[in-house]
């Protein structure tokens, strides 16, 4: 009798492993519903890339340029994905960028050593994220307007600072510093994708793996909540924005060395591109979702519009034209597949 119970109680058990199996499986597709939604997108459009111009994309140096370039979208998307994922806002990363990017450059020109200029650059960044967070999480500003203030504030600092004079940093050119920053694996992979990738890895273990990035959600979905449940809100919201000002930063550092010039317009044109990468991405702008490894594809598909636009025969008359539609049509896609639309 107790070897035939036995026998019924594992069945079950046996039976069910298949069927767990498979409920595992579906869970885990409806868990990455956005990121494989994404996945095929950046698909479609590589395909439509080489349709269009097979020589151009079937060739490594087009790819060898993206690796140069989107880096510097991708870095401080991904410290921004933190930022939109609370509920909040930062507008100012250019800026920081600029400004902490002419305290690098300043030091470099002048002969002070190039790690205590990349470490004063950080710290720069890192105060600027400091200043953001203490208006917006101590005072309790909205971050969209604060960020737009910060955002003319630091750059209205470089553009006195700078007087509308750019700053060589050539005497950089084959360092050690210099090689890993901007130094060209194999002779092909530049270093800054590296970055990005150890920067992506960093990022979404901090996310999925980490506290922290539970927290982000908790705060994200319902501050109240989250308080309640005994998480310290001000604080993870304050080290959101210092870790977007220690990543712009980095980045400042990483462009500057690539092309071993400083200009005080730098980082001007990389707001849009961020935020429509982060966006693409599949981090919802009311807060409480947010997907690292969707921005990292984002960033991928938005830094690869411009070049490809032009490499399949339109003009950059279309480039705007095209992005705002790739965002809306993804946007309009992923808010169809979570169900999280806006109730008006």
């Amino acid at each position: 009798m107790a070897d035939e119970a036995g026998k019924q109680t594992q069945k079950p058990a046996g039976g069910a492993a298949p069927q767990y199996i498979h409920s595992t499986f579906r869970d885990s597709l409806s868990r990455n519903k956005i990121v494989i939604s994404i996945f095929f997108v950046f698909v479609i459009l590589w395909l439509v890339y080489l349709m269009g111009n097979f020589r151009v994309f079937s060739s490594f140096q087009i790819y060898k340029a993206f690796l140069s370039t989107i880096p510097f979208i991708g870095i401080m998307a991904l410290a921004e994905t933190f930022i939109v994922t609370l509920g909040d806002m930062d507008l100012s990363f250019p800026s920081t960028m600029a400004l902490s990017a002419w305290i690098f450059c300043t030091l470099v020109s002048l002969g002070v050593n190039v790690w205590i200029a990349a470490l004063a650059c950080l710290l720069t960044g890192a105060v600027c994220g400091l200043f953001n967070s203490f208006l917006i999480v101590r005072i309790g500003m909205p971050s969209l307007v604060i960020t737009i203030a910060t955002q003319y504030l630091f750059r209205g600092a470089v553009n006195v600072l700078a007087s509308g004079h750019g700053i060589s940093i050539s005497s950089l050119n084959g360092s050690v510093f210099a090689n890993l920053a901007v130094y060209r694996l194999f002779g092909y992979i530049p270093m800054q994708a590296v970055w990005f990738l150890i920067f992506t890895i960093l990022f979404w273990l901090l996310m999925n793996r980490h506290w922290y990035g539970t927290h982000i959600s908790f705060i994200g979905d319902n501050k109240a909540s989250a308080r309640m449940m005994g998480i310290n809100v001000n604080a993870v919201r304050s080290t959101a924005f210092v870790v977007m000002g220690i990543a712009a930063s980095f980045t400042g550092i990483l462009s500057n060395v690539e092309v071993q010039f400083f200009w005080p317009s730098q980082g001007d044109s990389l707001m849009m591109p961020v935020l429509a990468a982060i966006f693409i991405g599949g981090t919802s702008v009311m807060g409480g979702k947010g997907s690292i490894m969707g921005t990292f594809m984002g960033a991928f598909i938005i830094g690869s519009l411009e070049a490809g636009i032009v490499a399949i025969g339109l003009t950059g008359f279309w480039v705007q034209f095209i992005y705002g539609s790739v965002i809306i049509v993804a946007v309009t896609l992923y808010t169809i597949i979570s169900g999280s639309r806006v109730k008006n």
